[in-house]
C-alpha cells in the first residue's frame, strides 16, 4: 500500500513541475440565466469546443475560463431540461471578456417551467449532479419545498442510498449506505460542525430548520481537498446567497399544523429575504440575504415496550417541540477577480418532554410496579460563522476561509420521581408487538404506592471549533490535455466537554402520600394505563422540600463525576491534487495527509461499599489519556463521458473516522462490593464502565462504480456499486480477563474489533413527462458483515444499524394550478444490538406522505401536507416479531399553509 501511495505522490509532484502552462492572454467571464433576467442556472456544462476546457456554473450563474489564446471559439451550454446552445466568443489578447448567455428554450412554457415551476429545483440538482467531478446526490432548496420535510434530515432521505435515524416520529439522524451517522461529516457552508450531544460527533439534522436551506450535497466519493473522515459520506448544507437569485427576492409561509395523536393545533412561521445593491460606488456590489423560521409543534408518542422475558414498560409523551432558526448572509464582489463573504447560521431546538411510565415486573408473588416522571427541559444551540474569499491572481485562484462553530445541549432542572409498589395481581403472557397486562383496580391507584426515589439533574454539554483554510489552483496544459493543479491545507481545533450534576433523594418517604401526585388518566391508546401523575405538584413539591430532603451523596457523585469529561483534538492537513480532462475521461487524483492530536481527561470513580471494613465512599481520581496518529490517503475519482446522455463513474478513496467522544473519554465507572459470604468470610466482586483513550480511528477502503443516463430532459436513471472494508471497528465488549482489570467479574469497554464489510447496489430514476406526471424511485440494496465481542464469545452480524434495502417512491403530477406528491420510505429492518442471548431487531419502517399545493397566481400558493398518512408505528422486537421490544406510536400530523413569494 505505501508503494502505491508514493507512486500517486510523485506523479502529483511531477504533474506540478513538468506541465507547460498556458500564455496568460485573455479570459472569460460569463453568467448564465434565463430570459426575462429572474433566475440563474446552476450545475450546467460549459465548454469551449475547441480547446476541449470545460467548467460548470456556479450558484449564481457564473463561470469562468482563464489564460485562453486570442482568437474566434464555440462556446457549447448543456442543461437538463433544455436543448444543447453554442454561441460564437471572441477573445482578445489581455482582455477579459464579460458576456451573458441564456439557455435556448424551445417553447415559452418551457421557460417558464424551468424558472418558475416546481421541476426547477429537480433539474438544477440533476445537473449539479450530471456535472460533478465525484459521486454526489443533491437537494435544493426547491426540491426541499416539494415535500412536508421540518428539517434537514428528513429532506435528505429522499436520496439514493440516504436513511434516517427518528425521534419521537420526526427524522434526526442521517445514514448513508446504512454506515453509522458518526462515521459521516457533516459541514454548513464548508464549516464542519460540532455535535451538540454529549459523547458523540453525529450531529442531529433536525435542529437546521428547512426554511434555511439553499441545497443539500451529499458526497459519496471524496476527493483530496475534502475532510477525510467520511467513511459513510459527507454532507454539506449550504445556506442562502444573495448572488444565487436573481434581484430583489423575498418569501413568507404560514402554517398551522395538528397531530392526531394528541390533538394539538401547533404554529409556524417562516421567511426569506435577499438582495444586491450599490456599495461604495460600485454597482450590484453588496449581497444581503436572510431567513428566520420559528416552529412551535406540540406532539407525543405511545410507548410500550420489554426485555421479553419478565419486564414490561408503558410510557406516555407529551412534548413540545420548538425550533428558531436564523441566518444572516453578506458577498462583497467589488470586481470580477475578488469576492469576500460572511455566512452566519444560529439554530436553537428545545424539548419540554413530560414522560410517564409505569414498569410491571413479573415474578409470581413478588410482581412490582414501579411508576415514574420525567420532566425534563433541553436546549439545543448550533452557531456557525464562516468568512472567507476568493481571488483570482493572474492565473492563480486563491480561497481561504476562516470558521468558528458552537453547539451546545444544555438540560437544566431535570425533575423525576419514582413510585413502587407491589402484592398487586398483575399478569401477561408477552405475546404481540402489544402485549396486554392485566392489572388489578389497586394496581391502577395512585395512593396504593409509596415514593422510592427522587433525582434531580442539570447536565450541559459544549462542542467547540475552529478552523483555517487555505486553497490554491492553477489551470495548465498537461502533454497536450487541459488540466489544473490545486494544494492547499487546513487546521480545525475542537473541545468537547460533558459536565454531569445529578442528585439522588432516597431514605424514608414514609410520611409522603403518594395520592397527592395523582392525576387523570393520560389518554394513552395502547391499552389501560392507570393513574397519571401530576407534573406541577410534583415539581412543586421538590421545590418546596428540597432543602429537607435526603442526598444519597455517594450515588450521586458517582453518577456526577464518572459522566463528565472533557476531550480536545487537534487536526492539521494538507493535500496536493490534480485534475486532467483526456477526451472524454476526467481523471482527479491526490493524496491527503491528516495528523490528529487527541487528549482527554477525566476521572477514575470508584464506590466502595466494604462491610468487612465497615465503610462507604467514593474515591475519584483523574484520569488523562492522549493519543497521537496520522494517515496518508490517496484517492481516485474518474468520470468517462460516453455520449452527452451516459456518464460512468469510478473512484477508489481511503477514508478515516474518529471515535466517538464517549468511546474515547478518559472515565472509569468502578463498583466495588465487599460483602460476608455463608462460611463467614469476605467476598468483594467489582464491575466496572470505562473508556478507551487509545482506541484507533476507522479505516476504509472504498470503491464506487456507477453508470447514469441522463435521456436530454430532466430525469436520469443510474446504477452503481459500492463497496467499503473497515478496519478498527469499535465495538463494546467485555475486557475483565485483561491483566489491567483482574479481579473484575465484568468490565464494559469499546474496543477495536475485527474489520467490518459493507457492500451494495444503489439504484434510481428520475423522470418528469411533458403532460406533467413525475416519477422518482430509488433502491438501495446492501449487505454487511461485523464481528461482535459479547462476553469473551465471537458473533459474526450485520453492521449495527445497516438495513438491506432502503428505497423511495415518488409520484406526483404538476401543471400551471397543482403540484401534488405522493410519497413513500421504506427502511428493512435491520439489527440495532445484541442484547444478551437475544438479538434486538429494528422493524422494516414505511411511511407514507403527501403534500399538494394550489398556486392562485405565480407569487402565492397554499398547500397541504399528511406526514406519516398511513399511521407507522415505530417497532422493535427479540429474535422473532412476536417478542416485544418497543412498540411506539406517533399518528398523522396535517399541515395546512399559506406561501408567498416575490
Amino acid at each position: 500500500m505505501n508503494i502505491h501511495k508514493s507512486k500517486l505522490a510523485l506523479a502529483c509532484l511531477a504533474a506540478l513541475f513538468s506541465h507547460q502552462t498556458l500564455a496568460a492572454d485573455g479570459s472569460l467571464l460569463g453568467r448564465l440565466g434565463d430570459t426575462q433576467n429572474k433566475a440563474w442556472f446552476e450545475g450546467a456544462s460549459v465548454r469551449i469546443k475547441e480547446l476541449n476546457l470545460s467548467t460548470v456554473t456556479k450558484g449564481d450563474g457564473s463561470f469562468r475560463f482563464n489564460a485562453l489564446p486570442p482568437g474566434d471559439y464555440t462556446l457549447e451550454i448543456r442543461y437538463l431540461g433544455a436543448p444543447k446552445t453554442e454561441h460564437p466568443i471572441h477573445i482578445e489578447d489581455g482582455k477579459t471578456l464579460q458576456q451573458r448567455f441564456t439557455l435556448g428554450l424551445k417553447e415559452p412554457k418551457l421557460d417558464e417551467l424551468i424558472v418558475y415551476g416546481q421541476r426547477a429545483g429537480q433539474a438544477g440538482a440533476l445537473n449539479m449532479q450530471r456535472s460533478a467531478d465525484n459521486l454526489k446526490s443533491i437537494v435544493s432548496s426547491d426540491a426541499i419545498g416539494q415535500f412536508p420535510d421540518q428539517n434537514a434530515a428528513e429532506a435528505l432521505q429522499r436520496l439514493p442510498g440516504l436513511s434516517i435515524e427518528r425521534d419521537q416520529g420526526e427524522g434526526r439522524f442521517v445514514g448513508i449506505r446504512g454506515i453509522d451517522p458518526n462515521l459521516n461529516n457533516v459541514t454548513i457552508n464548508g464549516m464542519n460542525i460540532p455535535s451538540p450531544e454529549a459523547g458523540v460527533r453525529s450531529v442531529a439534522l433536525d435542529v437546521i430548520p428547512s426554511e434555511l436551506i439553499e441545497g443539500l450535497e451529499v458526497t459519496k466519493s471524496v476527493t483530496p481537498d475534502m475532510d477525510a473522515d467520511a467513511i459513510g459520506g459527507s454532507v454539506e448544507v449550504k445556506s442562502l446567497s444573495a448572488f444565487d437569485r436573481a434581484g430583489r427576492s423575498a418569501s413568507l409561509t404560514v402554517q398551522a399544523s395538528r397531530n392526531e395523536l394528541r390533538s394539538e393545533t401547533s404554529p409556524k412561521v417562516s421567511g426569506s429575504y435577499t438582495d444586491v445593491m450599490d456599495f461604495a460606488g460600485l454597482q450590484d456590489s453588496l449581497g444581503v440575504a436572510m431567513a428566520l423560521s420559528w416552529f412551535d409543534r406540540d406532539f407525543g408518542s405511545d410507548n410500550i415496550e420489554s426485555n421479553g422475558d419478565d419486564e414490561i414498560e408503558q410510557r406516555y409523551y407529551a412534548i413540545n417541540r420548538e425550533r428558531i432558526g436564523a441566518a444572516l448572509n453578506l458577498d462583497f464582489r467589488p470586481d470580477f477577480n475578488n469576492q469576500y463573504y460572511l455566512r452566519t447560521l444560529y439554530s436553537r431546538f428545545s424539548d419540554d418532554e413530560y414522560r410517564q411510565a409505569n414498569t410491571f415486573t413479573f415474578d409470581g408473588d413478588d410482581s412490582e410496579i414501579e411508576r415514574g416522571s420525567k420532566d425534563r427541559y433541553e436546549v439545543q444551540e448550533i452557531l456557525s460563522l464562516t468568512a472567507g474569499a476568493e481571488h483570482q491572481l493572474q492565473q492563480w485562484h486563491l480561497s481561504y476561509q476562516l470558521g468558528y462553530a458552537e453547539s451546545s445541549e444544555d438540560e437544566p432542572d431535570a425533575l423525576y420521581y419514582s413510585f413502587k409498589g407491589d402484592g398487586f395481581a398483575i399478569s401477561s403472557d408477552f405475546s404481540g408487538q402489544i402485549p396486554a397486562i392485566v392489572q388489578d383496580a389497586e394496581a391502577k391507584s395512585l395512593s396504593n404506592y409509596e415514593v422510592d426515589e427522587i433525582s434531580f439533574e442539570d447536565n450541559l454539554a459544549e462542542d467547540q471549533e475552529l478552523s483555517f483554510k487555505l486553497d490554491m489552483s492553477r489551470d495548465f496544459d498537461m502533454a497536450g490535455h487541459p488540466a489544473q493543479l490545486k494544494f492547499g491545507g487546513k487546521y480545525r481545533s475542537r473541545e468537547k466537554q460533558t459536565n454531569v450534576n445529578i442528585s439522588i433523594y432516597e431514605g424514608d418517604f414514609d410520611d409522603l402520600d403518594a395520592g397527592q401526585f395523582a392525576a387523570a388518566v393520560p389518554d394513552w391508546g395502547l391499552g389501560d394505563f392507570g393513574s397519571g401523575l401530576d407534573r406541577q405538584a410534583m415539581r412543586n413539591h421538590f421545590n418546596s422540600n428540597r432543602s429537607s430532603l435526603e442526598l444519597a451523596e455517594l450515588d450521586s457523585e458517582l453518577e456526577s463525576n464518572g459522566a463528565s469529561y472533557q476531550s480536545d483534538e487537534d487536526i492539521f492537513a494538507t493535500y496536493l491534487m490534480t485534475k486532467v480532462d483526456i477526451d472524454k475521461l476526467r481523471v482527479v487524483a491526490g493524496i491527503r495527509y491528516e495528523r490528529t492530536d487527541f487528549s482527554t481527561s477525566g476521572q477514575r470513580v470508584e464506590l466502595i461499599e466494604d462491610e468487612q471494613a465497615d465503610e462507604e465512599k467514593v474515591v475519584n481520581t483523574a484520569w488523562q489519556g492522549e493519543k497521537q496518529y496520522s494517515h496518508l490517503l490517496p484517492s481516485l475519482n474518474l468520470r468517462y463521458e460516453f455520449s452527452d446522455q451516459l456518464i460512468g463513474r469510478f473512484a477508489y478513496t481511503q477514508t478515516i473516522a474518529r471515535p466517538k467522544f464517549e468511546d474515547s473519554a478518559a472515565f472509569q465507572i468502578i463498583e466495588s462490593k465487599t460483602e460476608e459470604n455463608d462460611d463467614g468470610g469476605f467476598d468483594t466482586e467489582r464491575e466496572a464502565e470505562v473508556g478507551n483513550p487509545e482506541l484507533k480511528p476507522f479505516e476504509s477502503n472504498n470503491i464506487d462504480l456507477s453508470i447514469e443516463y441522463y435521456p436530454g430532459s430532466i430525469g436520469v436513471l443510474s446504477a452503481g456499486y459500492f463497496h467499503k472494508d473497515i478496519d478498527n471497528f469499535v465495538i463494546l465488549a467485555d475486557v475483565s480477563h485483561l491483566d489491567a482489570w483482574q479481579g473484575f467479574a465484568e468490565v464494559t469497554q469499546p474496543i477495536n474489533g475485527e474489520s467490518a464489510k459493507v457492500q451494495g447496489l444503489e439504484l434510481s430514476w428520475v423522470k418528469s413527462f411533458d403532460n406533467g406526471l413525475l416519477i422518482a424511485a430509488n433502491a438501495t440494496l446492501s449487505d454487511s458483515e461485523a464481528v461482535t465481542l459479547l462476553d469473551g464469545e465471537r458473533f459474526e452480524t450485520s453492521l449495527p444499524n445497516q438495513s438491506d434495502k432502503v428505497g423511495n417512491l415518488t409520484l406526483g403530477y404538476e401543471d400551471n394550478d397543482w403540484s401534488l406528491r405522493l410519497t413513500l420510505s421504506h427502511k428493512s429492518e435491520n439489527l440495532e444490538e445484541i442484547d444478551g442471548e437475544m438479538l434486538r431487531m429494528e422493524d422494516a419502517h414505511q411511511q407514507l406522505d403527501f403534500s399538494g399545493k394550489y398556486f392562485i397566481n405565480p407569487q402565492m400558493h397554499i398547500y397541504f401536507n399528511a406526514v406519516n398518512l398511513n399511521d407507522e408505528p415505530y417497532y422493535h422486537y427479540f429474535d422473532r416479531r412476536s417478542i416485544n421490544a418497543q412498540y411506539e406510536e406517533y399518528g398523522r400530523t396535517f399541515e395546512l399553509g399559506f406561501n408567498w413569494t416575490l
